[in-house]
């Protein structure tokens, strides 16, 4: 006898037509032995063995029901996680039972998820950048544009924090004190808390000093945790870089003191006040197999092969930019980084359909970004150019 485990849905604010359709096509369109569902007056049952996430959310998105709806059906499923994986699909019952936790969902809620940040004290209601931040690349220092913004105005911010590390930057004085330097970025860091929107990502792009032994992520990410911010993830992005500028092995065959080699960097992922971002399924332009392969979190990308060309000795490639945005944001959303630096942040967001913020101290900088908006831009001719 199959085993099921059953999540229900309130239907009762919907049209009959639109549940009636949804029941009836996911019946149709899988086995019975995986899932099912059944409805009575205001309740919707679905009843889980095991189901493929990815076909399950491409189905719902084929429907031509209310999105709510359908969101509110794959949101059900997919928060629970499973049991366990089979190929590709989940399993929600019957399997390694032995592993399943008696009475797991009241101890879920005893112990609580992301307990360090449930007792944040953020605004649930967003409001809009003002339009003279719209699209803008603004030369200034990012503490006092950040102050001029309202709270609750920015979808995402993706950005990589300028190296303490001696680079040589255009303007930044990156010979600054690990305390003043931690000092100013986290001033920034604050202000940047204060203007994203309640359920809106904060990703950082971080290389630890391991020269000097300086896990720089885990000191942000405990600026963030202690800031209520809650952790939703850590991206390896791994370079494949094995030309590493450190020939130096430390401790040469011993044990004594022997230095570790890194090809990758990481990528901080973290959410203000709530997992789960507003959105239009309709603005969500990830692909189904970009989406299969991006989840997975160890990014193989080629390191930027254009800096000198930009005057930028520490840039990500577009590639990355790309991925976090389609990952995490929806099109339309708005887009900042405070260190913009050359503008590959700012760039993507324009080729994405998003719309952008960038703030830089170096006017050499803001330069290059802007030139790069423009030299992007591919106006369609116009009736008299065809002539």
């Amino acid at each position: 006898m199959t085993d099921y485990r059953e999540e229900i849905i309130d239907i009762s604010e919907f049209q009959e037509s639109d549940y009636n359709v949804l029941a009836r096509e996911f019946n149709s369109h899988f086995p019975k032995t995986d899932a099912f569902m059944t409805l009575d007056k205001t309740t919707l049952h679905i009843m889980l063995n095991q189901l493929d996430i990815i076909k399950y959310r491409e189905f719902l998105d084929a429907l031509n029901i209310d999105p709510v709806l359908t969101d509110a059906a794959f949101d059900v499923v997919n928060r629970i996680g499973s049991y366990g994986l089979r190929g590709s699909k989940r399993h929600y019952a019957g399997y390694n039972a032995e592993r399943k936790v008696s009475n797991r969902k009241a101890k879920e809620q005893d112990r609580g998820k992301h307990y360090y940040a449930n007792d944040n004290e953020f605004s649930k209601t967003n409001n809009s950048l003002p339009a003279e931040y719209e699209n803008r690349i603004i030369c200034a220092d990012s503490l006092g544009v950040l102050k001029k913004l309202p709270d609750n105005c920015i979808d995402i911010i993706f950005t990589s924090p300028p190296y303490n590390f001696g680079l040589e930057y255009d303007t930044h004085n990156d010979t600054a004190s690990w305390n003043a330097y931690y000092e100013m970025l986290f001033g920034i860091f604050k202000e940047c808390i204060r203007v994203l929107k309640y359920g809106g990502r904060f990703v950082v792009n971080v290389q630890p000093l391991y020269s000097d032994y300086i896990p720089a992520h885990h000191i942000i990410s405990n600026f963030f945790i202690e800031n209520k911010m809650i952790w939703k993830g850590e991206i390896l992005w791994e370079k494949n870089n094995y030309n590493c500028k450190m020939c130096s092995y430390g401790s040469w065959k011993s044990p004594a003191s022997p230095y570790l080699k890194y090809t990758w960097e990481f990528v901080e992922v973290y959410c203000k006040g709530d997992l789960k971002k507003a959105g239009k399924t309709a603005d969500a332009d990830i692909t189904a197999e970009e989406f299969k392969s991006w989840v997975v979190a160890k990014w193989s990308i080629a390191p930027e092969r254009h800096m000198k060309e930009f005057g930028h000795p520490a840039m990500f490639p577009e590639n990355l930019v790309e991925r976090v945005l389609k990952l995490f944001s929806f099109k339309n959303d708005v887009v900042l980084d405070p260190f913009n630096g050359a503008g590959t942040t700012t760039l993507v967001a324009k080729k994405t359909g998003r719309r952008y913020l960038g703030i830089d101290i170096s006017q050499e900088y803001c330069d290059t970004a802007e030139k790069r908006i423009e030299d992007s831009y591919d106006p369609q001719p116009s009736i008299f150019d065809l002539e």
